[in-house]
Parts: C-alpha cells; sequence; structure tokens
C-alpha cells in the first residue's frame, strides 16, 4: 500500500481527499495538539478494526473517539453527569478526554466491549476540519505501532506506518507532546484514569472531589492503563530523587559505560554530563513533555543501547511526564 502524504493541510482539496478516504473506510495519521492519531470512522466497526489490526493493539484497548462539536456528544453518550458538563464547557476544545457511559452508537469494538465510551474535542484545527468535512466522529489513538514513542511529527509517524496506512497528513511538530488527560464521570466519583496536560490539581479545582485509578485494571477503560507504553527499542532506566543525587548517579553510571552506547535525558543541561549521547529536552515542565518523545524516538536513531532518564518532581504536568517515563521504562527506576 503506497501512503499518501498530504503537505498542505488548510487546502480544501486535501482536506477532502484525505475525508473521501475515511469515508471509504480507510486510515488516516492526522495530527492534533496532543500527538499524531491515526484516525477512522468511530461508527464503521470495520474500519476501527483496520486500527488495531495495523498498530498491533490489544482488542481490549479502548480507543477515544474525537468530535468537532459538543453538541455531538449526545449521539455518542447515555448520559452527561453535571461534572463531565463543567469539564466540557471549560476545557473543550483541548486535551481533556472524558469517559461517558455509552449510548447503542458507539460500535463494540470501538469501545473495547466496554459499557462506556472516551470522548474528546480536540483543538488542532487540521483535525477538527476532517471530523467535520466527513461528518462523523473519529476514533483516533496515537499513530504508532502499540508500545513504541508517541509521534510528534510526520516523520514520526511514517517511521511507523509508513505504507500501512492510507494516507497521512502533515501538521508540522505536535504542540503539547503527550497525549490527553483522561477522566472518568461514568461512576459516582469522577477518576483520573491517564494524566496529562490537564493536571490532577486543576481538575480538582474545576469540579471537586477527583480520584487518581491504580493502572492494573483488568479491562481498561482508557488508553495507557494496561499495557506498556511509550517505550524505545533501548533499555530505559529513570534516575528519582534530588537533583544533585541524581546527577552524580548518572555521571557515575556513565564513567562506567564509556564505550558503550549510551544515552542521557536531561533536564539540566545539554553539557550536564562528560559521556553519552545527550539529549536536553528542557527545564520547564511544558517543554519537557513538548521533547520526551521526540528523544526517545532520537536516541533509538542513534542507535543508543541504554537510556539513563533524570527524575522530575510530579506536580502539575510533572506527574504525566513521570507516567510516560516509567511505563516506557518498564517501571526500571533507581532512587537516589
Amino acid at each position: 500500500m503506497k501512503t499518501i502524504l498530504i503537505t498542505h493541510p488548510f487546502k480544501k482539496k486535501n482536506i477532502r481527499k484525505a475525508s473521501r478516504i475515511l469515508k471509504a473506510g480507510g486510515l488516516v495519521a492526522v495530527p492534533t495538539e496532543t500527538v499524531y492519531g491515526l484516525a477512522a470512522n468511530a461508527l464503521n466497526p470495520k474500519a476501527v478494526k483496520k486500527i488495531f489490526k495495523v498498530k498491533g493493539r490489544p482488542q481490549d484497548n479502548p480507543v477515544i473517539v474525537h468530535i468537532a462539536s459538543r453538541k455531538k456528544i449526545k449521539e455518542l453518550v447515555a448520559e452527561i453527569p453535571a461534572a463531565a458538563a463543567v469539564l466540557m464547557k471549560k476545557y473543550w476544545p483541548g486535551p481533556l478526554t472524558i469517559v461517558f457511559k455509552k449510548s447503542a452508537a458507539i460500535p463494540e469494538v470501538t469501545s473495547a466491549g466496554l459499557p462506556t465510551v472516551a470522548v474528546r474535542m480536540p483543538k488542532n484545527k487540521i483535525i477538527l476540519s476532517l471530523i467535520r468535512e466527513s461528518g462523523f466522529p473519529l476514533a483516533a489513538p496515537s499513530a504508532n505501532v502499540s508500545g513504541r514513542p508517541s509521534p510528534t511529527t510526520i516523520e514520526d509517524v511514517l517511521e511507523d506506518l509508513a505504507e500501512k496506512i492510507d494516507c497521512a497528513i502533515d501538521g508540522g511538530s505536535t504542540y503539547y507532546g503527550i497525549e490527553s488527560t483522561v477522566v472518568d464521570v461514568s461512576g459516582k466519583v469522577p477518576t483520573l484514569l491517564r494524566p496529562g496536560s490537564i493536571s490532577i490539581e486543576q481538575l480538582r479545582s474545576t469540579i471537586g472531589k477527583v480520584k487518581i485509578a491504580q493502572n492494573n485494571s483488568e479491562r481498561p477503560k482508557s488508553p495507557g492503563m494496561k499495557y506498556k507504553h511509550y517505550a524505545p527499542k533501548a533499555k530505559l532506566i529513570i534516575i528519582e530523587g534530588k537533583k544533585e543525587n541524581i546527577a552524580k548517579k548518572i555521571q557515575s553510571i556513565l564513567s562506567k559505560k564509556k564505550n558503550e552506547k549510551t544515552g542521557v535525558i536531561t533536564t539540566q543541561h545539554s553539557n550536564s554530563y562528560r559521556y553519552g549521547l545527550i539529549q536536553f529536552v528542557g527545564s520547564d515542565n511544558n517543554r519537557i513533555a513538548r521533547n520526551l518523545f521526540k528523544a526517545l524516538r532520537a536516541m533509538d536513531r542513534l542507535g543508543v543501547e541504554l537510556i539513563l532518564a533524570e527524575g522530575i518532581p510530579e506536580k502539575g504536568t510533572g506527574h504525566a511526564i513521570m507516567n510516560r517515563l516509567r511505563k516506557a521504562a518498564g517501571y526500571k527506576v533507581i532512587k537516589v
């Protein structure tokens, strides 16, 4: 299969071309403000099944449904709890996914057989235009092979999925760089299923009590809960503790591995360490989030065998960053 690459997504004819592919049951990689998504008609079971097959995605891992108008939510869910209405008003469009009790319109494959559905209204103009042009909501998990770092550029998408999907739309680098926050409102108390750019502190200040789910669910209601995610090919170890202790420990490990291909993901400075291949991802959380998956993929392209990553405080977006890092590392952590 030859993947059609669209490089001028703001031309109406190109959005129409991508829409025709979706209407025919095809797959289109499309940018959002979080990461690139692999889109199909969320209401077409055969099309959604293609997403699972191409990504190698487990069948019990639900996908997020993307809409272009808040009004469309009524067609997809059984009810809109008060907390959800408040969250939608404040954070949509934006990087927040809400899990509702689903309506009969949602196919079993889209919800992974669950009685719930995850819905988001993205902020990116390209995917919003594509949804409106298509006339149906889009199922759009990250446009990568399952388990790999999520794609934040078109190069990442094509590295994993070229010649496997019908079309890919180049919208440049994504803004946030990590996937959306996911909050479940289908139960009595809203529950954070996956941290993201909208923090637990923000959620609680908006709607009050919000629980944090444990990531051991047998039937995950959200992507990012049950399976290993975001992982590079290299072995990844996180060093957590006080900043000065982290730096000393990493330097100690590097000095013993001078002749090995070892990389470091640092938030301090590009010249922080004497050895190793250094990826400086920034010193503030927003920049770190934007560059994290880029850094992991860069290490793979350099042929790195071991990656040492600095841990950061879990405040605000730091919670989401450490969530992604720990899952990418398979929870291999050294405390110092």
